[in-house]
């Protein structure tokens, strides 16, 4: 991790001005345009099924585990049929496999028994869900039902804080911050630009500053701007 001359982790100089986080925002936007989920679905059960499989793991590792599951159970009623043995024998390379599988099964059948088999446009009907957060349920909302909701995983959460741009002690804090602070037409969209800068250029361990097209407004202390 970068230092800053005291030995404290380098982190943002201060918060962003409204103005500053507009700029941040439309330079993403502007480096991913067509930025979109990059986990395989092809319907809203099957995204929330993929969304709940992808805590702890990568959407990639995710994408291989669905491709066979999918197949196999693209329903509730065939998730349930399937069964919690069956289930897991598809998810086990995923983190947390067994708990996944106990959940996806649970949840499944939840929707059969609470909403007809169909996944609710509803936040706290989504919550109430096994296995089903309030990050996932606002990846759902956004990408199944277009709704302006910013799921904070790990890449935005450590975005809001390391660039100034939403700082915050919790995921809660992060979320409401963006929420407040990004132009209302650019929300829904920010969640995947933020989500794919994270992944690919403002990474954990050593952030990419020298390909990042947002460097003039962020407020990092720690920006190497010259490629090691």
């Amino acid at each position: 991790m970068t230092r800053t001359p005291t030995g404290r982790p380098a982190g943002a100089r201060r918060r962003m001005t409204l103005k500053e986080a507009e700029r941040f925002i439309t330079l993403l936007a502007e480096a991913h345009p067509n930025a979109e989920s990059e986990l395989d679905f092809v319907d809203d059960y099957t995204l929330l099924v993929a969304v709940a499989l992808s805590a702890q793991a990568t959407d990639a590792s995710v994408n291989r585990a669905t491709k066979g599951l999918f197949r196999d159970a693209p329903t509730p009623a065939a998730m349930v049929a399937l069964g919690e043995e069956a289930v897991g024998t598809h998810i086990r390379t995923i983190g947390l496999w067994r708990t996944k599988a106990r959940n996806v099964v649970a949840l499944s059948q939840a929707l059969l028994d609470r909403h007809g088999g169909q996944v609710p446009h509803d936040r706290a009907a989504l919550e109430a869900l096994p296995g089903v957060g309030r990050k996932t349920a606002n990846v759902v909302m956004n990408v199944a039902f277009g709704d302006s909701t910013m799921a904070v995983d790990t890449h935005i959460f450590r975005i809001g804080n390391r660039t100034g741009l939403a700082p915050g002690k919790t995921p809660r804090a992060v979320e409401d911050q963006l929420v407040a602070r990004i132009p209302a037409p650019m929300l829904r969209p920010a969640h995947h630009w933020l989500i794919l800068h994270g992944r690919y250029v403002c990474k954990a361990r050593r952030p990419e500053c020298w390909r990042c097209p947002a460097t003039e407004p962020c407020q990092y202390t720690g920006k190497v701007l010259i490629a090691p």
